[in-house]
């Protein structure tokens, strides 16, 4: 079966597509690009996901504490960082590299939207 939202996607939002999926933290897209975006500045990434937020298929959040049931502490993404705030956030270099203190809390992450889990990678 073909999806023609797949095949529109360029390499670039694949690699956004594969991060979300995997809700890591946004500096772990630099592993799924292609060059020359993969060694260029980070502020070329930023209309491209900004325009897959815009087709509702990814969420830009911030990793929060999360409690297991168990009583397990761990992470997980907090709540959608708003349309908005997103392109200060995305311009600031500091967001695109891993923190220097392997601190994740408060890292920007991406997940997918209920939309985005229906696009095939």
């Amino acid at each position: 079966m073909s999806y023609p939202a797949t095949e529109e996607l360029s390499s670039a939002e694949r690699a956004f597509m594969i991060n979300a999926t995997e809700i890591d933290v946004l500096p772990g897209v630099w592993g799924d690009l292609d060059e020359p975006l993969a060694s260029g500045p980070a502020s070329d990434l930023v209309p491209i996901l900004l325009s897959l937020v815009d087709r509702g298929w990814i969420e830009v959040c911030r990793v929060i504490l999360w409690t297991a049931p168990d009583g397990a502490a761990g992470f997980q993404p907090g709540p959608s960082i708003p349309k908005r705030a997103l392109p200060t956030l995305l311009l600031d270099a500091e967001n695109w590299e891993y923190p220097q203190s392997g601190e994740w809390l408060g890292c920007l992450t991406l997940t997918l939207t209920e939309a985005g889990q229906q696009i095939p990678r």
